[in-house]
């Protein structure tokens, strides 16, 4: 038996500890940039946000004038798209991962649109634009609708909640399937009591920070031509409508210094949206930890 050098042994022990605490330093100066880089932002963004934001910037509508602009159509006209893009992505998104991941055989087709599906995650947002822009603008005739772009941002976020959703299902252990199929349980009733339960924390999560990226994307809105100022709110689905992140986008690229704090203020209001949606599937996924 070869007997190993001590010597050895130790030269390189001592290598891998001083490239281990390199790396390490690495790490941490990278995550303290980034984290410093967010509080500058934030601190900027409260800063000349706060002097604005009021009661009254949640009810005006949008002005010319910064101290009287406010906005109550692209708060309104936001929850409307959420109400659209909310249910019909989370039912196709959760519907398509349950199919492929627990009806679906195992072969080449299957696999090709599984790899495409993921390849869709990364697809940038205008492409979608241009995509309901075709199909919901033009060839339904669905014109600047909140249906129009909800579908819009539905089809942005539908790849991210089934590919989200298919790792939740896959990670719930086969033995609690057979063990329901055990007791006489068919496919479909051990899916909606066993394994849907179980993956609802994950299937939760990933579809909350997808419809955070649909609450917070600009490009497709401006691709199907969603107006910026509006005056009146949304009736029903076919209104034409506005949204919170086009109405700082004509905030923020206007010239008067005033109309930056304005754009400010309205990103604070989105950001306390999106703590709202992410506080909700923090306590539904904990919830739903503690019984599975």
């Amino acid at each position: 038996m070869k007997y190993l050098n001590d010597t050895a042994v130790m030269k390189r022990m001592n290598t891998r500890l001083k490239m281990n605490k390199v790396w390490k330093t690495i790490f941490i100066i990278a995550t303290t940039f980034a984290l410093i880089t967010l509080l500058i932002l934030l601190v900027r963004i409260f800063s000349q946000g706060l002097s604005h934001l009021n009661f009254s910037f949640l009810t005006n509508f949008a002005s010319r004038i910064p101290a009287n602009a406010g906005i109550k159509a692209a708060l309104v006209g936001s929850l409307w798209l959420m109400a659209v893009v909310a249910p019909v992505s989370i039912i196709l998104g959760v519907s398509s991962a349950i199919y492929l991941e627990e009806y679906a055989k195992k072969n080449r087709l299957n696999d090709f649109i599984r790899i495409n599906i993921s390849n869709l995650a990364g697809v940038p947002s205008i492409v979608f634009g241009l995509l309901g822009l075709t199909i919901f603008v033009r060839m339904l005739d669905l014109g600047k609708s909140v249906l129009a772009a909800g579908f819009t941002m539905s089809l942005l976020i539908l790849p991210i909640i089934i590919v989200s959703a298919q790792e939740a299902i896959r990670a719930v252990p086969q033995e609690q399937r057979e063990a329901s199929y055990g007791m006489g349980a068919t496919k479909w009733q051990t899916i909606i009591k066993v394994v849907l339960p179980a993956a609802i924390p994950g299937i939760l999560t990933g579809s909350i920070l997808a419809l955070s990226r649909a609450i917070g994307e600009t490009a497709p809105l401006v691709v199907i031509g969603i107006p910026v100022i509006l005056q009146f709110l949304p009736e029903n689905l076919l209104s034409t409508f506005t949204a919170l992140p086009m109405q700082i986008f004509d905030w923020a690229k206007r010239p008067q210094e005033e109309f930056q704090y304005v754009a400010a203020a309205g990103i604070i209001v989105l950001m306390t949206l999106l703590v709202f949606m992410n506080s909700i599937a923090i306590y539904i996924r904990n919830k739903f930890q503690k019984r599975y």
